[in-house]
């Protein structure tokens, strides 16, 4: 049968981190955690799990860190994996069957998730494929900073079981999200020569929530589908509208 190594990548994680490991530590061989400057017991939850640790000072993005954790991966076969997700018991089945005799190089995996302690079914967030799992020199994240895709050679298995994400458990980590998520983006289109205007920033946010709300049924999920479609139209406009400030500074240089 293949080994497994789980890996993920980590910053004050306490809240989450344990309910994640104990989720998977019965199918992995090895867990792999980078960490990035802790300041909770993060570390000490992953060295009770005996985990392989790495803490680099730096911060590379979101991409390259989760390319760190596989580059320490020594196992026949990689489960990536996020501390606030968690494998449900027939996930864990399913994940055995693959190992013994798995039928492609890659797999995706359902991810069911909840914002603010309600299960989304409409909104775009259900179904949810996130691959995942992947036979170990076969495939690399991008180096994107922010929303990294794992850059497989062929398209990825679904799996049947889910995989359960507690993206924000509270609105203050939303609005925490939203803005770290806005900044990356708008650095990344930055880099990437990309440019906006206050005015494309707001028909951004109005097209988000229209999408959320309407072409993705979001309305389905009752006051929190109103409230994830406003938080994504949020995130939008900010991530146009830094870009846009990210422009205006270059040519006030110039």
């Amino acid at each position: 049968m293949n080994t497994l190594s789980v890996i993920l990548i980590t910053r004050n994680e306490q809240a989450n981190l344990d309910a994640c490991l104990s989720s998977v530590k019965d199918i992995a061989n090895e867990i792999v955690v980078v960490d990035s400057m802790s300041s909770d017991e993060t570390l000490a939850i992953a060295q009770s799990y005996n985990a392989v640790i790495s803490s680099p000072s730096d911060w590379p993005g979101f991409g390259a860190q989760k390319n760190r954790a596989l580059d320490l991966a020594t196992q026949d076969w990689v489960l990536s994996i996020d501390a606030d997700e968690r494998l449900s018991e027939a996930l864990r089945e399913e994940i055995k069957a693959v190992l013994a005799h798995p039928a492609a190089d890659c797999y995706a995996i359902p991810r069911r998730s909840y914002y603010c302690g309600r299960l989304i079914d409409y909104s775009g967030w259900n179904p949810d494929f996130v691959t995942r799992l992947f036979k170990r020199g076969t495939s690399r994240f991008s180096d994107h900073l922010v929303h990294e895709k794992l850059v497989t050679p062929s398209p990825a298995l679904p799996l049947k079981s889910a995989m359960f994400h507690f993206s924000v458990t509270n609105f203050s980590q939303v609005l925490n999200k939203v803005d770290r998520y806005s900044t990356d983006s708008a650095q990344q289109a930055f880099l990437a020569g990309k440019k906006s205007s206050v005015s494309k920033a707001v028909l951004h946010g109005l097209w988000s929530f229209i999408r959320t709300y309407f072409f993705k049924l979001g309305f389905l999920d009752g006051p929190h589908g109103l409230a994830l479609a406003i938080s994504n139209a949020e995130g939008s406009y900010y991530r146009y509208l830094k870009l846009w400030l990210l422009n205006s500074k270059v040519n006030r240089v110039d």
